[in-house]
């Protein structure tokens, strides 16, 4: 297999890993590759994201790899931001806030496996509207990050604090319980897209 495509299978999967990012050693596991290939792999993305005109970049922090925006670019994700069109939140970040807010903190594995589908792109935006933020990192394998809610979910939903959210019954399944907190998110979201003044 040519570098290319060795560039192009790493570079998928620390898109796929998302904020969790992944270790040489991980890349080098999952890839079949000694860590000294990888690492020859991760110098040649990073070149390549800094010397083209690309919008991401590879940042190292500690022992792991993530893809990022560059902050060069940063004005333009504050207009994205700031623009009516991005303040409704989507029905899947609504329910990924849902199952942080109640079940926090957690990990995305953990809202991955309530929810059923990969949460990536709900996290992300989650983390960009400042409404969740990183508690920390999951003891175990591979050290997970816990995600929990800000104040600004609180000023979002006008809520003083987490004990103000309403309680879910109990002896219920937790398919029944996230039913029960998209209500309580959803009414948001109605509100939102009811607003005159849009």
């Amino acid at each position: 297999m040519e570098l290319q495509q060795y560039k192009a299978i790493a570079e998928g999967l620390l898109f796929a890993s998302g904020d969790e990012g992944m270790t040489r050693k991980q890349l080098a596991e999952v890839m079949e590759l000694d860590t000294e290939t990888i690492q020859l792999v991760l110098d040649e993305l990073k070149y390549d994201y800094e010397h083209e005109s690309r919008g991401i970049t590879l940042m190292k922090s500690k022992s792991y790899y993530h893809l990022t925006t560059k902050p060069t670019h940063a004005p333009y994700f504050r207009k994205l931001m700031d623009s009516p069109h991005a303040s409704r939140l989507s029905q899947a970040a609504l329910e990924t806030l849902a199952i942080i807010a109640y079940q926090q903190p957690i990990t995305r594995t953990e809202i991955e496996e309530i929810r059923g589908v990969k949460c990536d792109r709900p996290i992300q935006t989650l983390v960009n509207r400042f409404l969740i933020e990183e508690r920390g990192r999951k003891e175990g394998i591979g050290r997970a990050i816990l995600y929990g809610t800000t104040t600004d979910f609180l000023t979002y939903f006008g809520l003083t604090s987490i004990e103000e959210l309403p309680p879910l019954p109990e002896g219920t399944s937790e398919e029944e319980k996230e039913e029960e907190a998209d209500l309580f998110f959803g009414n948001r979201k109605e509100e939102e897209e009811n607003d005159p003044f849009e």
